[in-house]
């Protein structure tokens, strides 16, 4: 029986401001308040709300045989706790049916995997404690940062424990083979990797609304044909997408909700199929093959890797600046600190520099809060110049510190020499 996995990431990065040269030293403020609420307010009413909605009508309607799973990013949760519970509560809502399975991924929507696995590992035990929390789930299955993977992620996240990994079924590591079937990884013992089946998920989240497309308009019956036709060829079609496709790149004028609505019932008319979170389909089917990825790959943009984020000098500098600071972020134990240095690792700064041309670029630049990639670049440095110049006044401050209590810890034990005391009890008095 061939099954359909519905996947959706959900994620908004909290954006830093036109933060100038000659704020740094003077200002410590670095996040726009004003845009992060502003965007998140929008998506929220013309997508989360009306989706999570329709999501939870169509789960009753079809008395849980309609089922769905999501990542949240822990940036995301900090949003929707800051500026709209209501939509953290209508996740939860969604929760408590029994037929929606929240994954595991990096707190802060990073790419820390890459730079630093003891920061990676931190912000995923951070992000599984917070789904624990909202959402009362232990995440079995791993969603990387924009499904960011290569065979080193899989054998890391199974060593962490997890048994599935959602990623992008490309081309190139398939050759003629199906992405509808599971697959094990290289070097991995036992975990399960759950391919996004790209044309089709790409159809309904980029392909809904172009006239330009020869088979515009996609209505429910022409897609339930595609899925359909894959009965005998396929085990699971995971269907893989920005949440934000429902209202917010879809507009609800073209008629998105409505192919939402129609789409659970038409599927399920073949007997064959069903719906199942990846959980579950991990547990049906067995892998088939090996999925060999040495390098890494993405579903970002046409190249599927990680030119998205690292493609030019600039986000290169940007990011390795960043990691450079761990160790000192990490000695001094600043719960404030350690929150900007995590939220300057969110993979969009990195995004928003790409200088990508074309279709790509397009796609950049409308994400973007910026003017250019270089403004990005330009105002995030400045940041990271203020939060670098913040940790060396404390490690001076922390010098300056050590070197008066050794001076006092001295004069002090000179003196309860005199009257008795050891230097190892005065220098502990100190």
């Amino acid at each position: 029986m061939p099954s359909i996995c519905f996947y959706f990431q959900v994620h908004q990065p909290f954006r830093i401001n036109n933060y100038s040269f000659f704020d740094i030293g003077t200002s410590h403020f670095y996040e726009d308040d004003k845009k992060n609420e502003e965007i998140l307010n929008k998506v929220a009413d013309k997508c989360y709300l009306k989706t999570n909605k329709k999501m939870l009508e169509l789960i009753q309607r079809h008395k849980g045989k309609f089922k769905i799973s999501y990542s949240l990013s822990g940036v995301v949760i900090e949003q929707f706790e800051k500026y709209r519970p209501d939509v953290l509560q209508s996740f939860i809502d969604l929760s408590n049916t029994g037929c929606v399975e929240f994954l595991a991924e990096t707190y802060s929507h990073s790419l820390s995997f890459i730079f630093s696995k003891d920061e990676f590992k931190r912000q995923v035990e951070k992000h599984a404690k917070v789904i624990k929390k909202y959402f009362n789930q232990e995440p079995k299955i791993f969603r990387n940062t924009e499904l960011i993977y290569n065979n080193e992620l899989a054998v890391f996240i199974e060593n962490m424990g997890y048994k599935g990994i959602v990623c992008e079924g490309v081309d190139r590591l398939l050759g003629e083979r199906s992405p509808n079937f599971l697959y094990n990884a290289v070097g991995a013992r036992d975990i399960k990797l759950l391919l996004k089946n790209y044309r089709l998920s790409d159809d309904i989240a980029f392909r809904f609304s172009d006239k330009g497309w020869k088979e515009f308009p996609l209505t429910t019956d022409k897609f339930k044909n595609w899925v359909h036709d894959i009965a005998g060829n396929g085990e699971t079609i995971n269907l893989f997408m920005d949440y934000e496709t429902f209202g917010e790149h879809q507009w609800e004028s073209t008629g998105i909700f409505n192919f939402l609505d129609h789409l659970p019932g038409s599927i399920l008319e073949h007997p064959d199929f069903s719906f199942k979170t990846p959980s579950e389909t991990i547990a049906s089917y067995p892998a088939r093959n090996i999925y060999d990825s040495h390098n890494f790959t993405s579903w970002a943009d046409t190249e599927r890797d990680l030119s998205a984020w690292l493609s030019n000098s600039m986000q290169q500098e940007a990011i390795k600046k960043i990691y450079s600071l761990e160790k000192d972020i990490l000695v001094y134990g600043d719960s404030a600190l350690l929150d900007v240095w995590e939220k300057l690792q969110t993979s969009d700064h990195y995004y928003y520099m790409c200088t990508k041309f074309w279709n790509d670029g397009d796609v950049h630049k409308y994400f973007s809060p910026f003017d250019s990639p270089y403004d990005a670049y330009l105002y995030f440095m400045n940041v990271f110049s203020d939060l670098e110049c913040t940790l060396k006044n404390k490690k001076l401050s922390s010098k300056k510190l050590s070197s008066e209590i050794s001076v006092g810890s001295y004069k002090r034990g000179r003196k309860m020499k005199r009257t008795g005391v050891s230097a190892v009890q005065a220098i502990a008095l100190s």
